[in-house]
């Protein structure tokens, strides 16, 4: 980039953050960086990657390099090539997501230690922001929060807010904030109906009024009281459950949720209000008792486990690929169906002796692919709330099963569009067959072939597009990949270092 170059783009940049209202503080919570290096930019001296660039363009709806392109981002993938050596897990992305969130029931200074540095998280910290809370990187992976003693609800970023179905999760900790706040409604993957009424459902036992009206939540908190509760949960849905969680954490009184969900993000979530000095009685399993706090005043630092479903995204390029690679740091106890699963396929796998991750309780492994001859499994693959097969982690056995020998179902019963995603196969040389909008086989061996397609508008089947054009000979084209982008942190970055050929490019 020239000076001349910077200096334009110094200049666009301080017009477009002084005509929002922003402080450079806030600028840099906005885009997960530092104010010093916002500093730095509007000052010419720092160099501006593709990515940057795009989320500046992103998060002010404008453009910042006028070259006359689309704001859009792809990948073009070299595939063909065996992967080798190791790669570590990120920290969750649901798990950071629910804690970010969970993070204003605290009135002290939570930092969160390696928090994924994504997009679904980067709208959250800008909503959180635009309502007072100080969010400040202290480098490129910890983040501190703290709140103001009153929050700011009116002038929540309607824009992020609605990018993101993760707002849905600010009912909780939000419970008897303000006696009346508009919440946007939420956005996120389109996966089809996804009802909302499972969290209204609980959230309704703390007394909350939630009424919809025209592209907003209008919501009323519940009269003060110090009544115990018990009630059960109609969906034993994580975000529901960590929603509840959030809910009794802070209200006086002990609560009694039954069918709530144990899976790793309710865990993690757990394990951070536990070091807030919130009583949790059966972490784990799916009753809860939680004796709730009505004031919290601490500071502490968490470190968010690793991220099972991005284990899974790797573990996948292993088998796609025929290689044999190392992926460091799999949260072992939300991946042993999975493992359990390809191992019967037919695939060799070789998993390390146990060690724990930082927050000292998730137990991890190592877990090593082998170049192996699959088959299709007798049964169907289906998913089931943990300790079942994950259901984020369902799409990638599609990817799997294409290079089985054999026909395999897979049976999505969550959502009711994704599996008609995963035909997007096909562009790539995949013989995927729909049955219904839950349903699909899957024949194999495949051989794949290069091919240019655009990103559905799901995270996970997105992904596994990405994970077979690796197995593809030739130069593949993912376009538009701000939906990855959503959930991976650097994925393309972080398969390259395993051997992958893969790179951003904008037209």
């Amino acid at each position: 980039m020239t000076q001349e170059a910077a200096e334009h783009i110094a200049a666009t940049l301080r017009d477009a953050r002084t005509e929002k209202g922003w402080t450079q503080g806030q600028l840099a919570a906005a885009m997960g960086t530092s104010q010093s290096a916002v500093a730095r930019m509007e000052q010419g001296k720092q160099n501006l990657s593709l990515k940057m660039i795009q989320r500046l363009e992103t998060i002010f709806g404008r453009s910042i390099v006028n070259v006359g392109r689309p704001q859009m981002t792809h990948l073009r993938i070299e595939g063909g090539r065996t992967l080798s050596g190791a790669v570590d897990v990120n920290s969750s992305k649901n798990a950071g997501v629910a804690l970010l969130c969970a993070s204003l029931i605290n009135r002290g200074t939570t930092v969160l230690r390696r928090l994924a540095r994504i997009e679904e998280v980067n709208r959250i910290v800008e909503v959180l922001t635009s309502i007072g809370v100080e969010c400040t990187w202290l480098n490129d992976t910890d983040l501190q929060l703290r709140r103001p003693a009153e929050l700011n609800l009116a002038a929540m970023d309607v824009d992020a807010a609605r990018r993101t179905r993760s707002v849905l999760m600010l009912l909780g900790p939000l419970l008897d904030e303000s006696a009346e706040y508009l919440l946007p409604y939420a956005g996120g993957c389109d996966l089809g109906t996804r009802s909302v009424e499972p969290h209204m459902q609980a959230l309704r036992q703390f007394g909350l009024s939630v009424e919809a009206t025209a592209g907003f939540y209008t919501v009323q908190a519940p009269k003060p009281d110090t009544q115990d509760r018990s009630f059960v949960l109609s969906e034993r849905g994580d975000t529901v459950t960590e929603n509840a969680i959030m809910a009794a954490a802070h209200r006086a009184g002990t609560t009694v949720i039954r069918n709530a969900s144990p899976n790793y993000m309710v865990q993690d979530l757990c394990f951070y209000l536990e070091m807030l000095g919130v009583r949790i009685d059966g972490v784990g399993t799916t009753t809860l008792k939680i004796t709730g706090q009505p004031f919290i005043d601490a500071d502490i630092e968490y470190f968010p486990s690793e991220d099972p479903i991005e284990a899974m995204s790797l573990i996948t390029a292993g088998i796609v690929t025929n290689s044999e690679v190392t992926i460091r740091r799999v949260p072992i106890e939300f991946m042993e169906i999975e493992l359990a699963t390809l191992e019967q396929m037919g695939q060799q796998l070789e998993v390390s002796g146990e060690y724990m991750a930082r927050n000292g309780r998730t137990r991890l492994v190592d877990v090593t692919t082998k170049p192996s001859e699959l088959r299709a499994p007798e049964d169907k693959i289906h998913p089931m709330p943990f300790p079942g097969l994950n259901i984020d982690n369902l799409p990638f056995f599609a990817v799997i099963a294409a290079n089985a020998h054999g026909q395999t179902m897979i049976h999505d019963w969550v959502y009711e569009n994704r599996a008609i995603y995963l035909t997007e196969l096909n562009k790539l040389g995949g013989q995927v067959q729909l049955l219904d909008p839950h349903r699909i086989y899957v024949n194999g061996p495949t051989k794949w072939r290069a091919a240019e397609v655009g990103c559905p508008p799901a995270l996970r089947p997105a992904a596994c597009l990405l994970l077979a054009m690796l197995a593809a000979r030739g130069v593949s084209e993912l376009r538009n990949i701000y939906v990855i982008e959503r959930g991976y942190e650097d994925l393309a970055e972080r398969l390259n270092a395993i051997g992958a050929k893969v790179e951003y490019f904008q037209d």
